[in-house]
């Protein structure tokens, strides 16, 4: 760590490396892990202008430029070293070694991370004694000290992790001027004895932030201008590119640079869309809707509580934006397109959650919390859960080893804090609310539930029937087909009906028509048999009236229901559908 420790050389620095120099300095702290954004680009503040170095040459100049002795390892690598002097330093030492205890470590270190790190024990306790200042860097340091039981690891692991706590609570190494950082890309994947080790701190390297990225993005146009015929600005770009890593813009610009092309809005979102589900390993998928909420037939109540809010996000006024949402209602009543045509609405990227579990230990909690960092990031964004009773796990599940739990608590942590609030939207869609975890959709995460119901006047039936016109662009011949249709429409969800005016479009289309007509409809709804599933539905239906947070939402018929009968009735049929 550089010798200095004035206000100018800290400003020079990234918040991260600030917070670890503090911490170093305060005396209490020798080991640091370094998590997060860690495969990217370090700005380091100097006189001629701003650099962007790669993490390890961030440490090793800026970090760590006034240190006698640097070294890095990994367990792919090996050993190397700051400076050529140092390596001649290491050298020279090991030759002593070996002449000491019949050893010959100078014609090649052992492949097993503890034996080298044996030795490296050794020979910071020999440098410590000539007053070297050193720092020692462990990159991919789940790789060493992997998450899990220490009784099921192999023996190279278990020694390597008591070298590493013994470094850490050494009190020898901490009064010496002595640093080890050890950097591994999700927290999680480490061992859960080391991070919470009282001699450890955890130091999260963030995704650049608008400001962050507009810095980087000035430096790169500087040196080398957009082509002609880009669309984009530098601020454009640093607006439209949260989430995004140094590296990758700079992969943008260069590419746009290098090959002429010009970098347009429209190339801009599509890349930016493929490289979030690449760095997400595909967990993340960006929902692109063409609609607003005036597209969602019905739900007049569940419409304006969602435009409320969308209002309430375009004026800044995120302080009074629910945490999140519970979309609840029976099977086809447009949960997904209600939550995707609010995306639409308020112009915010939205993103689907998809299955983040693994068979791999370790690799689903690591999945997860390289998931959230770049919801984080991405901010302001919708997150949409589907089936989230099923994908969210809950508290009390067993029999995987803690993983459920584990996961369930890192997204329990994530959802309720409200710095994020009107920031990460989540929508945990769901036909079973009741199977959804208390500690999710309680106040303070998931504050608003909505209930959505079948269409039950013919007015709702229309205006659904209206609505499924626009969306697929189809035309109904005359108000008497229209009337016939709805004659006909009690009791089918927005799914059913959608599914009958395809088939109605197919038979007009085959005979050249422009438009649907009365003889299109009724051959449809006469071969229409909707799926029956009755005591599911009516399930479902109750739950969701029991669940809704708000009365406006209900349906006059369950408006003043008797809520113990209905929670009694709802048992019952709970009961038969798991037989």
């Amino acid at each position: 760590m550089a010798t200095t420790t004035t206000a100018n050389h800290l400003e020079s620095l990234p918040v991260w490396a600030r917070e670890l120099s503090e911490k170093y300095y305060s005396g209490v702290t020798s080991m640091f892990v370094l998590h997060g954004n860690v495969r990217d680009l370090a700005p380091w503040k100097r006189a001629g202008g701003t650099e962007f170095l790669p993490l390890q040459r961030f440490l090793r100049d800026a970090l760590f430029g006034g240190r006698d002795l640097v070294l890095f390892y990994d367990r792919g690598g090996g050993l190397s070293f700051g400076a050529p002097e140092m390596k001649t330093d290491f050298e020279r030492a090991l030759s002593g070694y070996d002449s000491f205890h019949g050893t010959s470590f100078a014609n090649g270190l052992p492949r097993n991370p503890d034996g080298v790190m044996s030795i490296l024990d050794n020979y910071l306790r020999l440098r410590i004694g000539d007053k070297k200042k050193i720092a020692v860097v462990v990159d991919f340091a789940e790789t060493i000290a992997p998450a899990g039981d220490s009784s099921g690891m192999p023996a190279e692991d278990r020694n390597s992790l008591v070298i590493l706590k013994r470094w850490a609570q050494n009190p020898v190494f901490l009064e010496a001027d002595v640093t080890f950082c050890l950097i591994a890309e999700n927290l999680i994947e480490l061992n859960l004895g080391l991070v919470q080790n009282p001699g450890v701190a955890s130091i999260e390297i963030p995704l650049p932030d608008e400001a962050e990225r507009g810095d980087f993005i000035r430096a790169q146009l500087a040196a080398k201008p957009l082509p002609a015929g880009s669309d984009v600005t530098g601020e454009m770009l640093a607006a439209l590119t949260a989430g995004l890593k140094r590296v990758q813009l700079q992969g943008l610009t260069s590419d746009a640079v290098e090959n002429q092309r010009p970098l347009t809005v429209k190339f801009l979102v599509a890349r930016k869309k493929e490289l979030i589900e690449a760095e997400s390993g595909g967990l993340l998928e960006f929902v692109q809707s063409r609609f607003d909420l005036s597209m969602v037939a019905g739900q007049e109540a569940a419409k304006k509580k969602l435009q409320d809010a969308a209002r309430a996000i375009r004026a800044g006024k995120t302080g009074v934006v629910p945490m999140g949402y519970v979309i609840c209602g029976p099977v086809g009543t447009g949960k997904t397109f209600l939550t995707t045509c609010f995306a639409g609405e308020i112009g915010i990227p939205a993103v689907t959650l998809k299955n983040f579990r693994s068979m791999w230990q370790g690799v689903t909690e690591g999945n997860l919390e390289r998931i959230l960092n770049l919801l984080k990031a991405m901010s302001p964004i919708a997150v949409i859960v589907d089936e989230a009773d099923a994908q969210l796990g809950n508290r009390s599940a067993s029999g995987d080893s803690g993983v459920s739990n584990r996961v369930f608590a890192q997204i329990a942590q994530f959802m309720g804090n409200t710095e994020l609030r009107g920031k990460v939207i989540w929508f945990l869609l769901t036909c079973r609310p009741d199977l959804l975890p208390v500690d999710l959709k309680r106040q303070g995460r998931a504050e608003e539930h909505i209930a959505l119901f079948y269409p039950h006047t013919d007015e709702e039936r229309l205006a659904m029937l209206r609505a499924m016109q626009k969306k697929s662009g189809m035309q109904i011949a005359s108000p008497e087909a229209e009337q016939f249709f709805l004659k006909n429409a009690a009791g089918l969800s927005g799914a059913d009906v959608e599914a009958i005016l395809i088939r109605a479009r197919m038979k007009s289309a085959l005979e050249n028509e422009a438009a649907l007509g009365e003889d299109d409809l009724r051959a449809a709804l006469e071969d229409f048999i909707p799926p029956s599933y009755p005591t599911e539905i009516e399930l479902q239906t109750l739950v969701a009236v029991l669940e809704c947070t708000s009365k406006s939402l209900l349906p006059e018929a369950y408006r003043n229901m008797d809520r113990g009968e209905a929670v009694r009735r709802a048992g019952e049929l709970a009961a038969l559908s798991r037989m």
